[in-house]
């Protein structure tokens, strides 16, 4: 072999160990939005939302059995990266029935009986395979890997209340609700003020505090207003440097629960920083963005044009997702990336049969393969009508996850 043969090689093999693992099982039904079945970055596997679909597209009839379906799904995505199910330390479950809790997690149980990663659990109207769907994330290296539990919490074998890596801790979803007594307070403020309270013992437990949160997810049913929800999250974080934050409204939370948060914070807060592009103004409930080392955590956006006259004009998803794509853009130039380095998406949708119209907007934004998806419809479809000013209700909403590093071939 010349030597301008072998630079060449050579210059292929470490092109070709740069890019992202992409593995795809043997079958995947479609999906709503289009996405990658598994990206890696950052030392960080990120899976697609997987439904209960076997190999030939069907799926199984009883509850059970299409949770182990999806489990089984995450598994194959898993192992086809050279990981196994004890690599993953955070997933994130959509019910669209909330009350088959409990048979979800004696499933769980099984599949993770040694330590089981954080996981977030939420009701939702649709998915795009009844009656769930479930993503996920592992950690490539397992150094550091360590469940944190609370003092006198009574343990589940389904999840630990948080899940530490090298770099980062993953918190389950933390519910308004008693971890002793069961019970949920009558006062919404007070069912707001028990899940925060409830998300910052995890973190203690972990030697951490609200300062280290990168991300946080609330999810609240209509009982809880937001207003009070925001007025009570507000008091926990720094004013223009709260974690990125992606508030949704959802169908209903197990046990009778009314709000949960549920997130990310770094171990290092040398290695957390918020990034605001200029047309926004500071938040005091959340952070356009904030970096986790080398991976920044986006706030979820929609069709909202900032300003003085700010809000939505648009009334077709495929219009609104154009704003969105805008928004999220100017969040990712200001931490100077694209969206060729994002490795994960959630999308929600007020219609999830609009998923093509969405689509197609959205995937003109990137090159090369897409991120990992997740898609959801969180609540029944609301009225389209405009307000006295012209605007809208959202139609749809998407947060993002990116890795500086990481480039998409």
């Amino acid at each position: 072999m010349t030597r301008q043969l072998r630079f060449l090689a050579l210059l292929v093999a470490a092109c070709a160990l740069s890019q992202p693992r992409i593995a795809a099982p043997q079958a995947v039904s479609p999906p709503a939005v289009p996405g990658s079945p598994s990206v890696e970055g950052g030392g960080y596997l990120y899976i697609s939302g997987q439904g209960p679909h076997r190999a030939d597209g069907t799926s199984p009839s009883k509850f059970p059995d299409q949770v182990r379906q999806c489990l089984d799904n995450v598994k194959q995505l898993v192992e086809a990266a050279h990981l196994t199910m004890d690599h993953i330390v955070y997933m994130q479950v959509y019910l669209q029935d909330a009350s088959r809790y409990d048979e979800l997690n004696e499933v769980f149980a099984v599949y993770f009986p040694k330590e089981p990663p954080a996981r977030s659990v939420l009701g939702v109207a649709r998915v795009p395979e009844p009656t769930l769907q479930m993503n996920a994330v592992a950690v490539r290296d397992l150094k550091g890997k360590q469940p944190v539990a609370v003092p006198d919490w009574p343990a589940s074998k389904a999840y630990s209340a948080g899940m530490l890596t090298h770099d980062r801790l993953f918190v389950s979803t933390m519910p308004g609700r008693d971890p002793v007594t069961a019970s949920v307070p009558e006062n919404a403020a007070a069912q707001v003020d028990l899940a925060l309270d409830r998300l910052s013992a995890v973190l203690k437990a972990a030697g951490l505090s609200n300062a280290n949160m990168v991300f946080v997810n609330p999810y609240l049913t209509s009982d809880i207003p937001m207003r009070i929800m925001n007025e009570h999250y507000a008091r926990r974080f720094e004013f223009g440097n709260t974690p990125g934050r992606a508030t949704i409204q959802v169908s209903s939370l197990p046990e009778g629960a009314h709000i949960a948060y549920t997130g990310v914070a770094v171990r290092d807060l040398s290695q957390r920083k918020a990034i605001r592009p200029s047309n926004m103004s500071p938040s005091p409930t959340a952070s356009p963005c904030v970096f986790a080392g080398d991976t920044l955590y986006c706030s979820a956006k929609s069709g909202f044009i900032p300003g003085p006259n700010g809000g939505v004009y648009f009334a077709s998803t495929a219009d609104q997702t154009r704003q969105t794509m805008r928004n999220q853009l100017d969040n990712l130039e200001e931490a100077d990336m694209n969206f060729d380095q994002v490795v994960s998406a959630t999308t929600y949708l007020d219609d999830i049969t609009e998923s093509p119209q969405y689509s197609a907007v959205y995937s003109k934004y990137f090159k090369g393969a897409l991120p990992a998806q997740t898609t959801v419809q969180q609540i029944k479809s609301g009225d389209r009508k405009p307000n006295s000013d012209g605007q809208y209700p959202d139609l749809e909403q998407m947060s993002l996850i990116a890795v500086r590093s990481h480039l998409k071939p």
